[in-house]
């Protein structure tokens, strides 16, 4: 019985006006066509927005001439969960259809349009009753096997067609259905305007969807061929596993490999240690555990990224792996033998030098370059060519690896980790008596990224955030609540807008200084049209 094939599902979701019902045919004439039973049926919908006519199609995929003369029965109506696809043209309608139990994440493909028509319901709010689109694609990724979501409204535009076209179209080149691409378009036909303005738009979405598989095809043959070449993370130490509660375990498992991997032992223990004082203050703040840990838990993912934060060492570790090596070959599809030359760029400045330099040695090269600046000559750096594929270029890049050892030493480092107890230390604070503040303050981890100017800005942006807004709770108890929600306001302004406008804006919102500005050399520049002008 298993191995008995069952029916395509299809389940096609249309407004008033799409044409779901030439959809519908165009499907099971194709199907027909192609010599393949189906059969289609349709429950009306309702006017005004409240609703979509629903078109349901099942598609035998053996072909009239192996069934020996048998036909197969058909149902009527799609089953919860066993929908083999859901195809809409508006993101709520396909939430909507969702949260029905239609589509599941074992056996539905999701095609939907990422645009909106508004519902009755969100016309009539005072405000601004538009429902999220980010919670409706959260919703359309959790509940389906594979997902297709496109603008089909722009493409229709595009096309001067009808949306029935461009959903004919993205199923076609979804590959759901056993049947050709000229299958498709000749139920469409090619005589007259209407003919070619769909065949404008079901190209346009055949293409557009098709390369999102190609897309999502090359994704998973780039992972695949990271699980065989990447060790697996570590699992976390039985010690660890026993003192730190379940909830935390599996992301806490991967910051403890990724510092251990980082540095060595010594480094992860220095990362458990942090989340200890976390555990501890959160525990206290919250002895019923409503939370389920969540502050140590986000504690957990960020203070191992900003542990692991990148330098010239590990940038070197990572150019030398193995795994980045056959990683490199795949993506130029360069066979066994075929000669691959690699060569690494590299451009480190003073900044990245005095790094690896004990602090007073830091200092004064950083100083040197200072003066550069000041004088009007660009920040000293020094480029680098090197062939990783050469036996002396490996070596380069793995003797600058080896150097991790020496990098407890540097100036950097110790800053970092300084930098990295002020924001603990915070969470901690907080975690005690605000735990919802605390949270918000371990959620501003996210705002440490990048390298350079944008690691730096970073920085600067949570410790403002931290002695302005979220510290002062600890003097004012009864402003927690609204600080929460200042500190939550100002972690999103940040990530929003890299120039700081928008932070700063929220910083004087919620009652704190803006960041200060920090001065900028100025440079001057002799312009070349005026010694045109002078030989004029």
């Amino acid at each position: 019985m298993n191995q008995t094939p069952q029916p395509i599902s299809l389940l096609l979701c249309a407004l008033g006006g799409e044409g779901g019902g030439i959809l519908t045919d165009w499907l099971v004439e194709t199907a027909r066509q192609a010599g393949y039973p189906a059969q289609a049926t349709s429950i009306p919908g309702v006017a005004q927005r409240t609703g979509a006519t629903t078109y349901y199609l099942e598609i035998f995929p053996l072909p009239f001439a192996d069934l020996g003369g048998r036909r197969p029965v058909f149902g009527l109506n799609p089953l919860p969960g066993r929908l083999d696809a859901l195809v809409s043209s508006e993101l709520l309608e396909t939430g909507r259809q969702i949260t029905n139990g239609l589509a599941s994440s074992e056996h539905t493909l999701v095609i939907s349009s990422s645009a909106r028509a508004l519902t009755t319901g969100e016309k009539m709010v005072m405000g601004d009753g538009r429902r999220d689109a980010a919670e409706l694609l959260t919703l359309v990724n959790t509940h389906s096997r594979a997902r297709h979501v496109l603008d089909m409204a722009a493409l229709t535009k595009q096309a001067g067609t009808v949306v029935s076209a461009v959903m004919f179209g993205a199923i076609a080149g979804s590959g759901l259905l056993p049947f050709a691409r000229r299958d498709y378009e000749a139920v469409i036909g090619d005589r007259g305007a209407s003919a070619k303005a769909s065949l404008r738009g079901f190209s346009l979405a055949y293409d557009a969807v098709s390369a999102q598989r190609t897309q999502t095809d090359y994704i998973a043959q780039v992972l695949a061929t990271e699980a065989v070449t990447t060790p697996k993370a570590k699992p976390l130490p039985d010690a660890l596993r026993r003192e730190f509660p379940l909830e935390v375990h599996e992301i806490m498992a991967l910051g403890h490999a990724r510092a251990c991997e980082y540095q060595n032992a010594a480094y992860g223990e220095r990362y458990a240690e942090r989340l200890r004082r976390v555990l501890a203050a959160e525990t206290q703040g919250d002895p019923q555990h409503l939370h389920a840990y969540r502050t140590t838990q986000e504690m957990a993912r960020w203070i191992a990224l900003w542990m692991a934060f990148d330098d010239i060492v590990l940038v070197a570790d990572l150019k030398s792996r193995a795994s980045r090596s056959a990683r490199v070959r795949d993506e130029v599809k360069a066979g066994n033998d075929d000669l691959l030359r690699v060569y690494d760029h590299f451009k480190p400045g003073a900044p990245e030098f005095a790094a690896m330099l004990p602090e007073r040695l830091a200092q004064r090269v950083l100083a040197w370059d200072r003066r550069r600046v000041a004088a009007g000559r660009a920040p000293w750096a020094l480029p680098l060519k090197i062939g990783s594929h050469s036996v002396l270029g490996m070596l380069a890049l793995r003797a600058l690896a080896a150097t991790k050892r020496l990098r407890p030493l540097g100036s950097r480092f110790q800053t970092e980790q300084a930098l990295i107890d002020r924001w603990v230390d915070a969470v901690v604070q907080l975690a005690a008596v605000h735990p919802p503040l605390a949270h918000e303050v371990a959620l501003c981890g996210r705002l440490i990224k990048g390298y350079g100017s944008t690691n730096e800005r970073g920085k600067d942006n949570l410790l403002h955030i931290i002695d302005h807004l979220a510290l002062p709770a600890l003097a004012e108890p009864a402003s927690a609540s609204q600080r929460t929600q200042a500190v939550a306001a100002a972690r999103e302004a940040a990530l929003s807008d890299e120039a700081g406008k928008a932070l700063d804006q929220a910083l004087r919102q919620h009652g704190a200084p803006a960041r200060p500005v920090k001065a900028q050399p100025i440079r001057w520049q002799h312009n070349p049209r005026l010694k045109v002008r002078a030989k004029t």
